[in-house]
């Protein structure tokens, strides 16, 4: 299961900034790897990590889905709905799926187009601009914010409570939604075609057949979990497109050609650096794992940027192509958790991405300036500057 010389340590800042040598030999070497240090299983190849993310009675997510709530085995809030396995999962899912259904996601686009008009225009005169704090920070708030009815004023409290610090307890205060209390209470008063209106007088079937409305506690989970997934992950796919075209001017000067080829290029960007570098879960009982027995009780990570590189699946893996055909990734998850927000990141990143290039077809990024999120689960920076060409 390992090697003597290959170590894979999730909170290394070398690792976090380019895990893929590393991961290619994990893939070769140690397919099912234990580390000895942290104490958890990892999983680098592209099926296997599909079996796991598939197998919804062994690996769980009930406990938690990073290595810092896992090892802290502290209890999850009601509703956080990332952290919970079927029945009770499917049952909020499919209440959450009504709040991003495929016309209310479309229906954003015009909005969101001009929020990046009014973000993008008055940078082309600039020598420089940031792409995660002029862009990437910016326009995943302002549509989480149309979306669940958080007043423009307190947008950016919201975004930064969500990044602020790092480890457990930072974990934990992300994963409490009290943050959105007031927000609750004056929509209980002041009802609008918001999705905090939608969730607040929402009735359900639960797994019982009973029908049901959501406790405060769950209603606060939900919005939590919305806010929080909408702002981070958009955030970072906006960040790595800037770097990940700065550093192919060829690739970047065809979608200036061919505008139509945005959305693949979208998909590439995800799938060459996607915005975890891993994903969790507790092994609720002993399971036979590429011939090694893994024990009940065990965490058992995923590792999604190995997956969307493995050669068995992509032709020259480690190539950005944005015409490549076969771009199918792990980094929205699979099965069961799949990210129910994921049309809605793509839009945004499709539009974000070609309004970009209306107005800047060419930048050079300063990675000397630059600044990375040291963090095992969101990968990206938290600062990339850019200076138009």
């Amino acid at each position: 299961m390992t090697t003597t010389d290959l170590i894979y340590d999730p909170y290394d800042h070398d690792t976090i900034r380019d895990p893929h040598p590393l991961f290619r030999r994990m893939r070769s070497e140690a397919p099912l790897y234990y580390s000895e240090e942290h104490d958890f299983y990892a999983l680098s190849r592209f099926d296997d990590i599909e079996r796991v993310l598939l197998d919804r009675e062994t690996f769980v997510s009930r406990r938690g889905v990073t290595l810092e709530i896992l090892k802290a085995g502290r209890a999850i809030p009601p509703g956080t709905l990332i952290f919970e396995d079927p029945p009770t999962h499917d049952v909020h899912r499919s209440l959450l799926a009504r709040m991003f259904t495929p016309r209310r996601v479309s229906s954003l686009e015009p909005d969101i187009r001009q929020l990046c008009a009014r973000l993008l225009d008055p940078l082309v005169e600039e020598a420089q601009f940031d792409f995660v704090a002029d862009l990437g920070s910016q326009v995943p708030m302002r549509v989480v914010g149309m979306l669940l009815g958080i007043p423009e004023s307190d947008q950016e409290t919201v975004r930064d409570h969500f990044g602020r610090g790092r480890g457990q307890e930072a974990e934990y205060r992300s994963l409490s939604g009290e943050i959105f209390a007031d927000h609750i209470d004056w929509r209980v008063e002041h009802p609008a075609d918001d999705i905090m209106t939608i969730l607040l007088n929402a009735e359900f079937e639960d797994e019982n057949g009973d029908m049901q409305r959501l406790t405060r506690d769950e209603l606060l989970a939900y919005v939590n979990i919305i806010a929080a997934a909408g702002n981070e992950t958009t955030r970072t796919l906006i960040g790595w497109a800037g770097k990940l075209l700065a550093e192919n001017p060829d690739q970047r000067k065809s979608l200036v050609d061919d505008p139509s080829l945005v959305p693949s290029a979208i998909e590439e960007i995800l799938r060459y650096e996607p915005n975890t570098l891993q994903n969790c879960r507790y092994v609720d009982r002993d399971v036979a794992v590429l011939g090694e027995k893994v024990p009940a009780g065990a965490f058992m990570v995923t590792l999604t940027p190995s997956a969307n590189r493995d050669e068995t699946r992509y032709s020259d893996p480690d190539r950005f192509d944005v015409r490549r055909a076969n771009a199918h990734h792990l980094s929205f998850g699979f099965g069961t958790h799949y990210c129910l927000g994921q049309a809605l990141a793509r839009l945004e990143g499709r539009v974000v991405l070609g309004e970009v290039l209306k107005r800047i077809p060419e930048w050079d990024v300063d990675l000397g300036s630059a600044t990375i999120m040291y963090h095992t689960d969101s990968r990206g920076y938290d600062s990339l500057p850019a200076v138009i060409t």
